[in-house]
């Protein structure tokens, strides 16, 4: 599914000067159809994958409790 660059500023939530940007820096693969740049939606999926994974890793190392201090019953 192609989006244009208005429609892909609202999915990523991102200012659509931003996504122009990038658009010329070539950071993001475009089609231009004469009229308009469309991009391909699918070419974030891969993005929203990783910050879904990280997410969990963070949530994970996060969740995990604190390890007692060998040191602490230690008493000279």
């Amino acid at each position: 599914m192609y989006l244009t660059i208005k429609e892909t500023a609202e999915y990523l939530s991102i200012d659509e000067s931003k996504i122009r940007a990038l658009v010329l820096q070539n950071r993001i693969r475009t089609l231009y159809d004469g009229e308009q740049y469309l991009i391909n939606k699918e070419q974030f999926t891969t993005y929203f994958d990783q910050v879904e994974k990280y997410k969990k890793m963070i949530e994970e190392y996060l969740s995990e409790p604190i390890p007692e201090d060998i040191d602490v019953k230690d008493e000279d």
